[in-house]
């Protein structure tokens, strides 16, 4: 059985379309034809719509699947974190009340 890889398109049908860090703003152009525009080029890259899950009236996620190809399992690297933990931050001194976080 062959391995395949997902690609995950969130549409806000009110002119955004993101999708893995990227997001692509309407123009001066209908919502259909915006959306149609961009899912044609996602197919020509060989991804095939599989999933379609709404959120609201106005958006949806979209899932589309193709055989996996080389370079499909690369994540970006993830920023560097600190190995130390900064010190809270010490609160300014005040006449009102303290307030505590749970």
């Amino acid at each position: 059985m062959g391995q395949w890889a997902y690609k995950v398109v969130y549409v806000d049908y009110r002119g955004r379309i993101s999708c893995e860090g990227e997001e692509t703003l309407i123009g001066n152009e209908r919502r259909s034809a915006f959306v149609r525009r961009y899912f044609n080029s996602v197919g020509r890259d060989s991804w095939e719509l599989v999933s379609v899950q709404p959120l609201t009236s106005n958006s949806a996620y979209y899932v589309f699947k193709r055989p996996a190809q080389d370079g499909d399992y690369e994540e970006p690297a993830a920023p560097a974190v600190s190995e130390e933990t900064p010190a809270p931050p010490t609160p300014p001194a005040s006449s009102g009340p303290t307030v505590e976080s749970v």
